[in-house]
């Protein structure tokens, strides 16, 4: 699971704050645009929503956390915590318990429904574990890996990565993403998946081992949607990433120049602005889609498969 950069404001992506810019001087090799999937979605789904996410400073105020979101952390911390425990203590059970002990209250309309759903979670997380081999160790949980291409430093941190036997007889690395949504992913998600891509480019890099295969595990619902990569089809990944990122670098230009207006960075109305944490700065965004309830998103989740 991605995590938007950390200090990349308004003076350049990933540089400290306060940090002068370093000056480039001719003949001097362009210095790599550093960026995680998640700054790339965030500008392909709203500029504008890119600028108050990673530009603006200080950062606009959020709205109220959102129900969803919390039930997501808390299903992704816990799992991450399972795999920390000792192989005789890796029970589905303990892994039901550690979403509780790492629940989240935030967002949801009253202490019932936080605990109706927390039990939800739990579940969820049971029934996950009881299909997977405990003794079987990943070569990383919450893995940050990372990348450079012709202009980029790509990474992102991996909820989990494995290592399993391939059809060649070797060993070569997965990359697992947990999922908690509403909609189970379609059987083409994980190949279409720009974020799962990087990953396994970076993961390939960093652990200097092949890295094809990705998935993504839907926990309410029991579903994997799983894709085998080629060599060709990483590249094309790294391309489509080198493209959006060359729009958002100029974008990042523009604002350290001034230009911080619609013509740089427009809204994108759709029905996601009710679910934006910026929705109040923005009258486009507010016209295009209703006001919900922080908890709105804990409705239709799938029955799990039997």
């Amino acid at each position: 699971m991605d995590r938007p950069d950390a200090g990349s404001g308004a003076g350049g992506p990933d540089r400290p704050r306060g940090q002068p810019e370093q000056q480039e001087f001719a003949g001097m090799p362009a210095r790599l645009y550093p960026c995680t999937p998640t700054r790339l979605s965030t500008w392909l789904d709203c500029p504008r929503r890119y600028r108050f996410a990673y530009l603006d400073r200080p950062t606009p105020a959020k709205g109220p956390p959102w129900a969803h979101n919390s039930v997501g952390a808390a299903v992704h911390s816990a799992l991450a915590d399972w795999w920390r425990l000792s192989r005789a203590a890796r029970t589905a059970e303990a892994g039901a318990t550690a979403v509780r002990q790492r629940w989240l209250a935030e967002g949801f309309r009253d202490t019932g429904q936080s605990l109706q759903h927390r039990e939800s979670a739990a579940g969820w997380v049971r029934r996950y574990l009881e299909g997977v081999d405990p003794a079987i160790e990943p070569v990383g949980v919450e893995r940050v890996v990372s990348t450079p291409t012709r202009t980029l430093v790509l990474s992102g941190r991996v909820d989990r990565i494995d290592e399993r036997p391939d059809a060649g007889g070797g060993r070569e690395l997965v990359i697992v993403d947990y999922k908690t949504g509403r909609r189970p992913p379609e059987p083409d998600d994980a190949r279409s998946s720009l974020a799962l891509g990087i990953y396994a480019v970076a993961a390939a890099r960093t652990l200097r081992r092949p890295c094809w295969r990705v998935e993504l595990h839907h926990l309410p619902s029991g579903t994997l949607s799983a894709a085998v990569h080629t060599p060709a089809a990483l590249a094309r990944k790294v391309g489509e990433a080198e493209s959006v990122a060359a729009d958002a670098a100029a974008a990042d230009r523009s604002f350290r120049e001034g230009r911080t207006g619609p013509e740089v960075f427009p809204p994108r109305p759709s029905p996601m602005c009710s679910w934006c944490d910026w929705r109040r700065w923005c009258p486009e965004g507010q016209a295009a889609a209703p006001d919900v309830e922080p908890w709105a998103g804990l409705t239709g989740f799938p029955q799990p498969r039997p």
